[in-house]
């Protein structure tokens, strides 16, 4: 066995740096050197304890991860050692409905690998070899490790159904509601960001955007008097809060599809009627499947996510304490990585 570091969470916002062993990996799996891992929102639920029933206090966590192949277990033909990679972390059971129905990323008994089982935050991750996808050899690591939120923004706008040229609002200016409205734009949706912090507006306006922050402005209004009040043919709901879900159906158009893409804490109250008197539709989005992975790639590797600019901090993982604190307190943080490769 090898020896290398890895961070573990232990609750009460807590992370420790440990030396363990890396297994070998087995047949139908692949070991990977970790590079870059992201800290998603869902970490920061980790963090705050929000998941402790679900996660334990013995939990390796990261996903949003890039690397090379550092071994291959037994049966493994696809993948060599050397190899750039990064890892879509959904192992699903096979035998479900959902999987009967070809709906294997949602599946009754998912297992999301980062927070069911040990994740990217440590030197060797062995994984299960199918959830693997090649990288260009000559895409930057850093810069991979954004694919993983990358798919999440692409399956959201595929399943909103955007027709270019329609009008889109993106409620909440976050990592992932930035890249879905960089996805949105690539797929020719005319967007206007809502986002409250103004360190996050300006990284919009710096991308490109129309913003408009709710807390000074207000935002139904000025939407409708920039769609000839129509309203937004797609709302993506990336707040996470009572106001953005409130906003959601006051700026939809009459037959207007909603994006539901946050994880919200507690219950949010919908305000139903405006589905009943404008026809809207509510969709559910939860991850990505790997078609959604294959388009995150090639918008990365072809320059159309501006990756310099999501990406605002890096740490090394034996600051990942300080890392998480940081993204915790920071006004001006968008995407932050932990540096995993020594």
């Amino acid at each position: 066995m090898t020896e290398i570091t890895a961070a573990f969470y232990r609750g009460d916002k807590r992370f420790t740096v440990e030396t363990i062993d890396a297994p070998a990996p087995k047949a139908g799996e692949v070991s990977i050197r970790v590079a870059y891992c992201g800290i998603c929102g869902t970490d920061m639920h980790v963090y705050h304890g929000n998941m402790d029933a679900r996660v334990g206090f013995e939990r390796i966590v990261g996903h949003e991860m890039s690397g090379t192949v550092d071994a291959v277990g037994a049966g493994v033909s696809d993948f060599a050692p050397g190899q750039k990679v990064v890892v879509r972390p959904l192992d699903h059971c096979g035998d479900c409905p959902a999987c009967d129905a070809g709906h294997q990323h949602i599946c009754h008994k998912l297992k999301f690998l980062g927070l069911d089982t040990n994740g990217a935050m440590q030197e060797i991750w062995t994984v299960p070899a199918h959830v693997l996808h090649r990288i260009p050899d000559d895409l930057r690591l850093d810069h991979a490790a954004l694919i993983e939120p990358v798919a999440v923004a692409v399956h959201d706008v595929r399943m909103s159904d955007l027709q270019p040229g329609e009008d889109v609002v993106v409620i909440g200016g976050g990592p992932i509601g930035i890249l879905v409205a960089m996805v949105a734009k690539d797929m020719g949706g005319k967007v206007v960001i809502s986002e409250v912090n103004e360190n996050r507006l300006a990284i919009a306006r710096k991308l490109g955007f129309e913003t408009i922050n709710p807390a000074k402005e207000d935002l139904p209004a000025q939407i409708m008097a920039r769609t000839g009040d129509k309203g937004a043919d797609v709302v993506f709901e990336v707040s996470g809060s009572q106001p953005g879900v409130d906003a959601m159906t006051q700026v939809a158009a009459t037959r207007g599809r909603i994006v539901m893409v946050a994880i919200h804490a507690q219950k949010p109250t919908i305000d139903l009627f405006q589905f009943f008197w404008r026809e809207l539709k509510l969709i559910g989005v939860r991850v990505y499947v790997p078609e959604d992975y294959d388009k995150g790639i090639e918008l990365i590797a072809s320059g159309a996510i501006d990756a310099d600019t999501i990406i605002t901090d890096v740490a090394p993982l034996g600051d990942i304490q300080k890392a998480f604190e940081a993204l915790d307190a920071s006004p001006t943080a968008l995407k932050s990585l932990i540096k995993v490769e020594a």
